[in-house]
């Protein structure tokens, strides 16, 4: 019930309609419960009441608190004053009315109920997306992004089973269950007393099995979650997976998988589906037990229950069977809902450590340098950048050079707080980062990385991304600075081309040439380019160089290179290993001091 407390965070923002809700609710019970207590009556006109030899007729009631007394006195002087027919047809009369009333306000509080639970879902995958949007590169390389789709799918689904569950079951039925047990305690209360001592051996039990299904919910969703990876690393690798004749690997891998999460739901299926057999099985039992006892009370003449009034108790008490099954089937569904509740708070709860700070500093320009001084960053445990002291001026060239894991990548990620510095500080005009707007900061930044990034959209939308639009004159000319326009207009719809998923419907050439545009048109001050050709042929890397070119004019440069033929013009040179900067200086210099960076051109054979 803590993890339903949890739902009901979710549905704070709605107590209006909620009320509503529980107002439209509670006359649907009543009505409900109207018609249906009317079955005494019936019998009683079908059965004999009001003849003038009836016994009952016979008999005055003097105690005021005798309900059942009172109520079979007035039905039997109703029908002496009318005939048996009229009287039936009034009560079927009243009958009708009372269930149609009931049906409207069932109606009306379903279509209060519906719009709160797809609003709590729109809230939750919005929080949940805008969560995404503000964690560090960081987080996503420690989980899987599979799971992550999981979570706001799968668990988003489990949570939505909930709600319905929490705010129709755990208002509806509990309202059913305590009207139709006051009217059979009115009825006769020492039967109802008698029903009442088995009720919670029933709850308990259906309590326990509901209980039992949180674990193996919560490794269901993440079993879905490990195929939906499979899935999707199958699809993205499928050149790789052909061309090593491995499908069977990955059919044994998926099917493993697939056969563990088919063991886990049939095991919560076998759980789940004990509940509402169960609660029947005893529902079964204790009426067995109301008909002994009910009938002791009758033949004994301890009670002034009659044989029409027993009837519609035994009915009544059926009405209390529907409400507390629909209650063991909610609690299953909260118990599993709170699995996936559990996985989707992990994702909202997530340490966010690239934060804003309350006094941030507006910046509109860059204006002198870029400073890191004495910067230390570490993963875990494992060190990355050791002791880093760089200064890059304004209008500078400044490459990064070194072996695959030497640093110069999480280097430049720290300049725009894609991570932060474990120690030390990064300064832009003199200006910790951590003390500049994010928004402010990126703005000045542009990134043209080794591997393209489009999204599934058109190549327009793909260069204008995150410029909040652009006119067609603006965009087009950018395209010409990255010597994309001519291969743009050569597509049936130019630049309404739709890329596809991931830009697989251009060549890698065409979608650098793609990004590249979009960092001209967003025209940065600072250009940060991680070897932006090293995946390309000869021939587009020529272009795409060209383009790099002019797009580096008149701009402050870090460039990351392991072709060391693209930055014998830098200003300067860092030459890294193992998180360290271990030499620095011109083309020239670096040659002339005969050190590491000699030894990589030596190897790569640039002349």
């Amino acid at each position: 019930m803590k993890k339903a407390g949890k739902l009901f965070k979710y549905i704070s923002d709605f107590k209006g309609q909620v009320g509503l809700f529980c107002i439209t609710t509670l006359l649907s019970v009543l009505f409900g419960l109207f018609s249906f207590s009317m079955l005494a009556p019936v019998l009683q006109v079908l059965f004999g009441a009001g003849t003038s030899g009836s016994s009952d007729a016979a008999k005055p009631v003097t105690n005021k608190w005798d309900i059942v007394g009172q109520a079979t006195q007035w039905i039997n002087n109703f029908v002496r004053e009318h005939d048996k027919l009229t009287s039936l047809t009034y009560i079927v009369i009243v009958v009708a009315v009372f269930t149609i009333l009931k049906n409207l306000f069932v109606y009306l509080s379903l279509n209060i109920l519906n719009p709160i639970r797809y609003a709590v879902l729109r809230k939750l995958r919005d929080d949940m997306f805008t969560k995404i949007l503000s964690l560090p590169i960081g987080f996503f390389t420690e989980e899987r992004k599979a799971d992550l789709i999981s979570r706001m799918t799968n668990d988003i689904n489990e949570i939505e089973v909930s709600i319905m569950n929490v705010l129709e079951s755990f208002i509806r039925e509990p309202l059913t269950i305590l009207f139709v047990l006051g009217s059979m305690v009115i009825i006769s209360p020492q039967l109802t007393v008698f029903l009442v001592l088995f009720l919670p051996i029933a709850g308990i039990v259906i309590g326990r099995v509901g209980k039992s299904l949180k674990k193996p919910s919560n490794l269901a969703q993440e079993y879905l979650g490990s195929i939906l990876g499979i899935i999707d690393e199958t699809i993205a690798g499928m050149r790789v997976v052909k061309a090593f004749n491995a499908e069977r690997h990955q059919q044994l891998k998926f099917r493993e998988t697939n056969n563990i999460l088919f063991r886990t739901r049939n095991q919560i299926s076998r759980r789940k589906e004990l509940g509402s057999p169960m609660s029947e099985t005893m529902g079964v039992v204790v009426v067995c037990m109301i008909l002994w006892y009910g009938g002791k009370l009758i033949f004994s003449g301890q009670s002034t229950l009659t044989g029409p009034f027993f009837l519609t108790y035994i009915a009544l008490f059926y009405m209390v069977i529907n409400p507390l099954k629909n209650l063991s089937t909610a609690l299953n569904n909260v118990q599993k809902g709170a699995a996936a509740l559990d996985r989707i708070e992990y994702l909202l709860n997530a340490d966010n450590t690239i934060t804003e700070a309350p006094a941030a500093k507006s910046v509109s320009a860059f204006e002198r340098s870029i400073e890191l001084r004495n910067v230390d960053f570490k993963y875990g445990d494992k060190t990355i950048l050791s002791n880093i002291n760089l200064t890059i001026q304004k209008g500078k060239t400044i490459a990064l050079v070194g072996a695959s894991g030497a640093g110069k990548s999480t280097l430049v990620d720290l300049i725009p707080r894609f991570h932060d510095v474990t120690s030390g500080e990064i300064l832009i005009d003199g200006v910790n980062v951590k003390d500049v707007k994010l928004y402010d900061l990126r703005r000045l930044m542009g990134v043209v990385s080794q591997d393209p990034i489009l999204f599934n959209d058109t190549i327009y939308n793909n260069i204008t991304l995150g410029t909040g639009g652009a006119d067609k004159e603006r965009v087009e000319e950018a395209a010409r600075i990255a010597h994309a326009h001519n291969f743009i207009m050569q597509k049936a719809d130019g630049y309404e081309t739709n890329v596809g998923d991931r830009g697989a419907r251009l060549s890698g050439g065409e979608r650098q040439r793609v990004t590249i545009a979009r960092a001209v048109l967003k025209n940065p001050p600072i250009l940060i380019l991680d070897e932006a050709t090293s995946s390309l042929d000869t021939e587009s890397e020529r272009i795409v160089q060209d383009a790099i070119n002019t797009l580096m004019q008149n701009r402050t440069c870090i460039v990351i290179a392991h072709r060391l033929s693209t930055v014998q013009h830098a200003d300067e040179i860092v030459v890294m290993e193992k998180g360290k900067i271990m030499e620095r200086g011109t083309h020239q210099q670096l040659i002339e001091r005969n050190g590491l960076y000699k030894k990589l051109v030596e190897m790569q054979q640039v002349k």
